[in-house]
């Protein structure tokens, strides 16, 4: 017996989330009537369940990939203002698969994206209790003092009054014209967290690459815009 809205996810309806929004909307059938309720529980192989009528499909093969999210690209499926999105980019490449984006990088932000259809998968990833990480490399340009490490590394407040938590942030090298190669490693994700840490610190970002996540590092062959399939070994890599 499993949760309604895991048997959406599952069979690639939507996210968990979004099968539940589907759910209460009142537009899935169970058995003729309609369901409430995302965690009712039910055998998929003993009950017919049809989402805006029409009956559902076998769930998807399980696929996770990583993409080489470019800058200029959103990490929505569409964007109502014409940017480059990850549902364009899915047509593109010719993947059947619904698969989600894990976690974001914003617009201005590029390197290493996980999209997935396992929502197992994505939980793990994106919730906050596992613990994985994010590795980035920031170019930043300011006057640095040693002291601004002190700043980066500590609890930053965010525009809504969030205090980040304390991060692990290194000097990698420094370039000239008062620019800065730092390294951050995160454990969570705030929506532009980076850059409102270097604000803090009176540094403004140049660019900023994510380059891993937990121990799976962006392979260098992978160019802005490419993507590859991920094995079973590298997925395990992600934490």
């Amino acid at each position: 017996m499993e949760r309604l809205q895991n048997i959406l996810a599952r069979a690639g309806v939507a996210s968990r989330r979004g099968s539940a929004a589907l759910i209460e909307a009142g537009r899935v059938m169970v058995d003729g009537a309609a369901a409430v309720e995302p965690g009712a529980r039910f055998d998929p192989s003993a009950v017919r369940i049809e989402v805006d009528g029409k009956p559902l499909a076998g769930p998807e093969r399980k696929r996770t990939i990583a993409l080489y999210k470019p800058r200029g690209m959103v990490s929505t499926m569409s964007d109502p203002f014409g940017a480059e999105s990850l549902g364009g980019f899915l047509a593109r490449s010719g993947i059947k698969e619904r698969l989600v984006p894990v976690g974001r990088l914003d617009k201005d932000s590029e390197g290493l994206l996980v999209m997935t259809n396992d929502g197992d998968l994505a939980l793990r990833l994106s919730h906050p209790r596992y613990g994985h990480t994010k590795t980035y490399r920031v170019r930043v340009a300011g006057k640095w003092t040693a002291g601004k490490l002190d700043i980066l590394r500590g609890r930053v407040e965010m525009p809504d009054g969030y205090l980040t938590h304390p991060a692990k942030v290194d000097a990698v090298r420094f370039l000239p014209g008062n620019v800065a190669e730092l390294e951050f490693v995160l454990g969570e994700g705030r929506k532009r967290q980076i850059r409102y840490m270097c604000s803090a610190a009176h540094l403004a970002v140049l660019d900023l690459k994510r380059v891993a996540i937990g121990r799976y590092v962006l392979p260098s062959s992978l160019k802005p815009g490419e993507w590859l399939e991920l094995s079973p070994a590298d997925i395990a890599m992600l934490g």
